[in-house]
C-alpha cells in the first residue's frame, strides 16, 4: 500500500491510497480508521456519504470491500476552532524572508506546533505573532505557514508560507517530491556502504504510541524512503547525508533504528547508550561527554530547496550544525585520530 497526501479543496487534505497487490479484501470504513490518525468509525462513514471517499474514481458505500491495486482518494477535513493559534513573541531564527515566504532554523527543544503537552511555546504560536497582520494569520489558521514540520530536537532548516497562495503551491512540492531536503546525522556503528537507499513502511509503534515502526512488505503504515551517503566514519560512529524523498514522522531515525545504526543520543530509539565501542573505562566517560554536550538525537537539516511561488526561481538555503554538534563530531575526530595512531 501506498500512500501520498497533499492540499486540494479548502480545508481539507487530500489522501491518496494505493491498496497492495496482496490486500485481502476489508471494509473502505475499517481500512480508512487503520490509516487516518484520530478517527472515528462514524466519522469516516460520513465522509463516504458526503461523496469525500471515492475508489478507482467513483463513489461507494461504507461496506465496499477494498480489493488489491484499489485507488482510494480522500478529502479530510482539517479542523480548526476559528480561533486561531495563540499568538506569543518569540525570537525566530529568520535565514530569509521576503512577500511570500520563510526560511526558518529551528533550534534544538522547540516544537513545532501545539498538542498533547504543548499547548503553546511552539513555533507556530511564534509565526502567529509574527505574521499577525498577515491574512493568513487573520483568517484563523491553526497552523500559519507550515508546509512541514522536524521532530522537537532536530535542528535546522524549515520553510514557511506567508500566504495560502505560497502555501498550496508549497505544499504540492511536497506531494511531487520535488523539495530538496537533507539531513546529516551521526548514526551507531560503521555503515558499510557509502551510499544507499533504506524503503519501510513506517506507522506508529504496536506498543510506544509515541514512536514509530517499520513494518515489513507495507503490512501496514505509510511508504517510506530514505536515500544516504556516508560523509565520515569514526569507527563505532558514522557520520550520514540522509536525503528525503518522503516525509514520515520520524522517518530517518526510525530507518536507521531498522537497519541497526540508531542515532547517536536518540533516546526514543535506543541511541542514548553505547551501542558500538569498548569496555574500557575512558571510552564509556568519552561518550557520556558527548552525550552531555549533544543532549538529543544527532540530527540537522541542513539543505532545503524549492521552487519560489510566485517567480519560479529555484532557491536553496544551506545551515551548518549546530556549534555544540560540531563539538561532538571534532571529539570523534580526535578519538579516532587517536586509536590509529596507537
Amino acid at each position: 500500500m501506498e500512500e501520498q497526501e497533499q492540499e486540494n479543496l479548502e480545508g481539507y487534505t487530500l489522501y491518496e491510497y494505493k491498496a497492495d497487490p496482496k490486500q485481502e479484501p476489508t471494509r473502505i470504513d475499517k481500512y480508512l480508521m487503520d490509516r487516518l490518525e484520530s478517527v472515528t468509525r462514524n466519522k469516516v462513514q460520513n465522509a463516504i456519504k458526503d461523496g469525500l471517499v471515492t475508489v478507482n474514481g467513483k463513489n461507494i458505500k461504507p461496506n465496499r470491500k477494498i480489493k488489491p491495486h484499489d485507488v482510494i482518494l480522500v478529502h479530510w477535513k482539517r479542523q480548526r476552532t476559528g480561533e486561531g493559534a495563540l499568538p506569543q513573541k518569540m525570537d525566530l531564527d529568520i535565514r530569509y524572508e521576503d512577500d511570500d515566504v520563510m526560511v526558518i532554523h529551528k533550534p534544538a527543544g522547540l516544537v513545532v506546533h501545539p498538542g498533547i503537552g504543548n499547548h503553546d511555546g511552539t513555533l507556530v504560536n511564534g509565526l502567529a505573532h509574527y505574521l499577525k497582520d498577515l491574512p493568513i494569520v487573520k483568517e484563523g489558521n491553526e497552523r500559519p505557514g507550515i508546509v512541514h514540520r522536524i521532530d522537537k530536537n532536530t535542528t535546522g532548516l524549515m520553510l514557511v508560507a506567508k500566504n495560502s497562495e505560497a502555501l498550496s503551491h508549497l505544499g504540492k512540492q511536497f506531494f511531487d517530491h520535488t523539495i530538496e531536503r537533507k539531513y546529516v546525522a551521526l548514526v551507531w556503528g560503521y555503515v558499510d556502504a557509502d551510499e544507499g537507499t533504506i524503503e519501510g513502511h513506517i506507522d506508529r509503534h504496536p506498543t510506544q504510541r509515541k514512536m514509530r515502526h517499520v513494518y515489513p512488505d507495507g503490512e501496514r503504515g505509510k511508504h517510506a524512503i530514505t536515500h544516504y551517503k556516508v560523509l565520515r566514519r569514526y569507527g563505532y560512529v558514522t557520520l550520514v547525508e540522509c536525503q528525503l524523498e518522503t516525509g514520515r514522522t520520524h522517518q530517518i531515525r526510525v530507518h536507521f533504528k531498522h537497519i541497526g545504526h540508531p542515532l547517536f543520543n536518540d533516546n526514543e530509539y535506543g541511541g542514548d547508550r553505547i551501542v558500538k565501542g569498548t569496555v574500557f573505562s575512558k571510552y564509556k566517560q568519552f561518550v557520556h561527554n558527548s552525550f552531555k554536550i549533544l543532549p538529543h538525537q544527532a540530527l540537522h537539516a541542513k539543505i532545503i530547496g524549492f521552487e519560489h511561488p510566485t517567480t519560479g526561481k529555484q532557491m536553496r538555503f544551506e545551515a551548518d550544525v549546530p556549534d555544540y554538534f560540531q563539538e561532538v563530531l571534532d571529539r570523534w575526530e580526535r578519538y579516532t585520530d587517536g586509536r590509529l595512531k596507537k
